[in-house]
Parts: structure tokens; sequence; C-alpha cells
């Protein structure tokens, strides 16, 4: 295969679907992580067929978004979330994985316009309590789903980390698990329709398989290290 991007690609999904077969797991939704790449990598991945691509930072999606209307992208936003950055997630955008406050929440369902479905949110946890992320503590995570659960142009489907590296596999799963411990906390309390557990990237994507994630952000590892 002489195609760089179709090969990379291809090794990437056959990561994932050995990662879940080798815990007996379904295998995730892939998410390529398309920031800092042109519009034309984005349509060549997806004429490889690839759907879901993930951006971090308006500014930058803004002239993708229009260059590749043509393409039924699931568009997912995976930067953090300002307060003036809100309107535009919530006009263009199918996902936004990074709300950690109540504020944004509700600006996002204030501000979805009312011919589109609801706006599919994970909330985002700070794992390792990293001052450089976002992301809600551990702790705060049930109270801000409560309060977020019913907002009526939203709607919650789970949690998503980006937890410190870690080098050891055990380490890895061992963060990961917490992800998902914290989601059965918020099933037995109530909240309803949470089946997604955005986690895992390039560089430890088996190890949040094996702990049950239903959707893995992968950037370097389809698309090569970023200029």
């Amino acid at each position: 295969m002489d195609d760089p991007l179709a090969l990379h690609f291809q090794q990437t999904l056959a990561r994932i679907e050995a990662a879940a077969a080798h815990c007996q797991r379904p295998a995730p939704l892939l998410l390529a992580v398309s920031k800092t790449q042109p519009a034309a990598a984005i349509r060549a991945l997806f004429a490889l067929g690839q759907r879901a691509f993930g951006e971090s930072y308006w500014q930058e999606a803004q002239g993708k978004l229009a260059q590749l209307a043509d393409l039924p992208i699931d568009w997912h936003f995976i930067g953090p979330l300002q307060a003036n950055k809100t309107r535009p997630v919530a006009e263009h955008f199918a996902w936004a994985h990074g709300v950690e406050r109540e504020k944004i929440a509700r600006r996002l369902s204030e501000q979805r316009p009312p011919q589109l479905p609801p706006l599919n949110i994970c909330l985002q946890v700070n794992l390792d309590g990293e001052a450089s992320k976002a992301g809600v503590a551990p702790e705060d995570v049930l109270p801000l789903a409560l309060a977020v659960k019913d907002l009526p142009n939203l709607k919650l489907r789970g949690l998503m980390c980006i937890p410190a590296p870690r080098a050891d596999a055990a380490e890895q799963r061992a963060a990961f698990r917490r992800m998902a411990e914290l989601l059965e906390q918020l099933r037995a309390a109530g909240i309803e329709g949470l089946d997604t557990l955005s986690m895992g990237m390039s560089d430890d994507l088996e190890a949040a398989i094996a702990e049950g994630s239903t959707l893995v952000r992968v950037g370097t590892a389809i698309f090569g290290e970023r200029g």
C-alpha cells in the first residue's frame, strides 16, 4: 500500500479490532482527530471510509467545515469550551466532548438551533487534577451530570478524559477503570441514555478499550506527527 494515510488508517483500525477481540469487547468508534490537518487530508480519509472527525479550535475548524460542507461528516468538538465559543459549536457540531461547567452546558443548549437534533455532549473529567488540562474533578461529575441531564437541546451521552501519560499498561488501565466506574455511578443515580466513554488515544487506546472505551480519539497514529 503506497498511500501512507491509507496504510496508517488500516493499521489503526486493525489495532482497534485486535484490542477489542483480545478483551472480548465491542470495537469502539474511531474518531479521527483532524486538528492541524488540512481539509484535503480529511477529504482523503473520508474517501477511505472514515466518517467521524474531531476538531479542537473553532478558528481553525471554521474553514474546514466550509470546505467540506458537501460531505456528511460527523463533526465532534473535542477541545476546551470557552463561553465565547459555545455558539459556533452549538450551531455546527454533532458532539461536544469537553463540557466541564453547567454554564457552558446551558449556553450550548440555548444556542443549539431548533432545527438540529440535540447536541450530544460528554462531560470532561480531569482524572489527575492537572492544572494544564480542562475537566471537572471526579467527585464533581455526578452533581454536574444531574445539573445538565435535562437541558432541552442537549443529550448527555457520557464521559471523556485525557489522563496524564502513563508508560505502564496496568497504570493506564487503572485510570480508564476509574472512568468506567464514574459512568456506572451516574447510571446508578438514575441518569439514562449514558452509552459513551470517550477515552483512549494513539498511545493508550488498547488500555482504554480493555476498560470499556466506546470511542477512541486518534490523530498521530493516522495522520503522523503534527508539524
